[in-house]
C-alpha cells in the first residue's frame, strides 16, 4: 500500500518522526491533491491567481495546510502566525518561507471562508482513504448525538434586555466619534441599575421592574431609530455603523415583544419565537430527557470499528434522535457504497420504523441500547446483542475525545456557518489522529 510506504519514508525523517500526525496528513495531501481542490472554491471565491510579481497571499494548499495545523495543535490565529516563525516543522508543513511569513489576519480571512458543506466532503474523502488502506471495513456502525454549546452566557429575559441596551449604546458611541454634532439621550446607567434590581427581586415587584425596564428599552429604541433616520447625512464609515444599528433595531423590537409577552402578560412564548442571544442568534435550546437544558446545537455522529468519525452532521433546532437514523444511514451507504452488517445506536433512536428501515437496507444485526414495550433487537444471537451493547458504549468515548481534545465542548467561532465549520474541522483533526494511531501500529 502506497500510503504505508510513503509514510515509512517520512517516519524516518527527523522532522516528521517528531510529529507523526503531521507526517501522515502531509503524506495524504501529497498523494491525494483532490482534497485541497475540494476547498479551493471557498478560498479563492472566484479570484484568479496572479502568476506574476510578489506572492503576497498564500496559495490554496498553504491555507488548507495551515487550517489543518491550527486544528491539530488547538491554536488561535495569532498563535498560528507565531508557530510559522518559531517552528521549523510548522513552516515545512505549511510550505512557507520562514523569512516571509503571513499575518494572522491573512490566515483568518481565508480559513474562515471555507464552508462546512465542503468540509463534509473532505471528511468523507479522508475516510475513503482510510477504508482503502484497510483501517476501516464499515462492517459495524454506531450512532450517537451530543450537544456543542455556543459561546453565550445563560439567557434570561433580563439579560437579553440589558445586552440589547448595551449593544445599542456601544454602536451609538462609535457613530458619535465619526459624526460631528450627533446627539442622543443615554439611558445606559438607568437601565443598568434596573438590571441589577431585577436579578435580586422576586414576586410582583419583579414584574413592576420589568415594566420599568421595558419603558427604558422603548426609549432606547426611539433613540436608535432617530439616529438611523439621519443616515443620508453620514459618510461611508458612519453608514456602515448605521447599517449595524438598523439590524440591531429589528432585533430589539423582537426582544421587546418576546419579553413583554412573557414578563408582563404572563403568556408562554414558543421556542421557535425565542431569542437566546443577540450575539449568537442561531443558538438553539436543546433538551435531552431529564438532563440540564443546553444552548447550542445538536451534533449527530456515526463511527466505525476503527473509531473514525464516518458521518458528522450539525443540526438546526432540536430534532428527535428517532428522525436522525434514516438520513445518516442513507448518507453513509451513498458515500461509501457499502451496507454495514451491524448497526448499534443509543436508545433515543429506537423505533419500529427505524428498525424496519435498517432491516430493509440489508443490515443483519440492529441493536438499540434501550427498547420499550414489545420491541426487540434484531440480532443473530443473544451473545451478539450483548457484544454490540458493550461496543456501542464506546461512542461516548469518541464524543468525549473529540470534545476534550479539540475544545469542542463550547464553540467560540461566531455565526452559524463558522460554528458548523469548527465542528467539521475538529472531526477531520480527530480522524487524522485516529488514522495515525492505527498506522503506527502497522508500520
Amino acid at each position: 500500500m502506497r500510503l504505508f510506504d510513503d509514510f515509512k519514508i517520512r517516519f524516518e525523517q527527523p522532522n516528521w518522526s517528531r510529529d507523526l500526525e503531521l507526517g501522515l496528513i502531509d503524506t495524504i495531501l501529497e498523494q491525494h491533491p483532490h482534497l485541497i481542490t475540494l476547498l479551493a472554491v471557498d478560498i479563492t471565491k472566484g479570484e484568479k491567481e496572479n502568476v506574476f510579481g510578489r506572492k503576497d497571499t498564500p496559495s490554496v494548499e498553504q491555507i488548507v495546510r495551515a487550517a489543518i495545523y491550527k486544528e491539530l495543535k488547538g491554536l488561535e490565529y495569532r498563535e498560528l502566525a507565531y508557530h510559522q516563525i518559531d517552528s521549523r516543522i510548522c513552516a515545512r508543513f505549511i510550505k512557507i518561507d520562514e523569512l516571509r511569513p503571513f499575518s494572522f489576519q491573512m490566515y483568518q480571512k481565508y480559513i474562515s471562508q471555507i464552508k462546512s458543506e465542503n468540509l463534509q466532503e473532505v471528511l468523507f474523502e479522508l475516510n475513503k482513504i482510510a477504508i482503502s488502506e484497510g483501517l476501516e471495513d464499515l462492517e459495524k456502525i454506531r450512532q450517537d448525538s451530543t450537544v456543542v454549546e455556543t459561546n453565550i452566557h445563560y439567557p434570561t429575559n433580563n439579560s437579553l434586555l440589558w445586552d440589547c441596551i448595551k449593544e445599542a449604546y456601544r454602536l451609538l458611541g462609535h457613530l458619535k466619534e465619526e459624526v460631528d454634532g450627533l446627539s442622543y439621550t443615554d439611558y445606559w446607567k438607568e437601565a443598568k441599575k434596573t438590571y441589577f434590581k431585577i436579578n435580586v427581586t422576586k414576586g410582583d415587584k419583579r414584574r413592576d421592574l420589568f415594566y420599568s425596564q421595558l419603558g427604558t428599552f422603548i426609549k432606547t429604541i426611539n433613540q436608535v431609530s432617530n439616529v438611523v433616520k439621519k443616515k443620508h447625512e453620514y459618510d461611508i464609515k458612519a453608514m456602515i455603523l448605521c447599517m449595524e444599528l438598523e439590524r440591531h433595531l429589528e432585533l430589539m423590537v423582537r426582544v421587546h415583544d418576546m419579553v413583554y409577552l412573557k414578563e408582563i402578560k404572563g403568556e408562554k412564548v414558543p421556542n421557535e419565537a425565542k431569542i437566546y442571544s443577540i450575539y449568537e442568534q442561531h443558538t438553539d435550546i436543546i433538551v435531552k430527557g431529564s438532563r440540564e437544558v443546553q444552548f447550542g446545537h445538536k451534533i449527530d455522529f456515526c463511527s466505525g470499528k476503527s473509531n473514525l468519525i464516518l458521518h458528522c452532521q450539525v443540526l438546526k433546532g432540536n430534532p428527535s434522535d428517532k428522525d436522525l437514523l434514516a438520513p445518516a444511514l442513507d448518507t453513509m451507504i451513498e458515500k461509501y457504497g457499502k451496507v454495514p452488517r451491524d448497526y448499534a445506536t443509543d436508545g433515543g433512536y429506537a423505533s419500529l420504523a427505524n428498525q424496519k428501515y435498517a432491516r430493509n437496507k440489508g443490515i443483519t444485526n440492529i441493536m438499540f441500547n434501550k427498547i420499550v414495550g414489545s420491541m426487540k433487537n434484531i440480532t443473530s444471537s443473544k451473545n451478539m446483542e450483548t457484544r454490540l451493547k458493550k461496543w456501542r458504549s464506546g461512542a461516548e468515548a469518541v464524543i468525549s475525545n473529540i470534545k476534550r481534545g479539540y475544545n469542542l465542548a463550547r464553540c467560540t467561532w461566531k455565526g452559524w456557518e463558522h460554528f458548523a465549520s469548527k465542528v467539521l474541522w475538529s472531526a477531520i483533526a480527530y480522524n487524522i489522529r485516529v488514522m495515525t494511531a492505527q498506522i503506527v501500529k502497522l508500520v
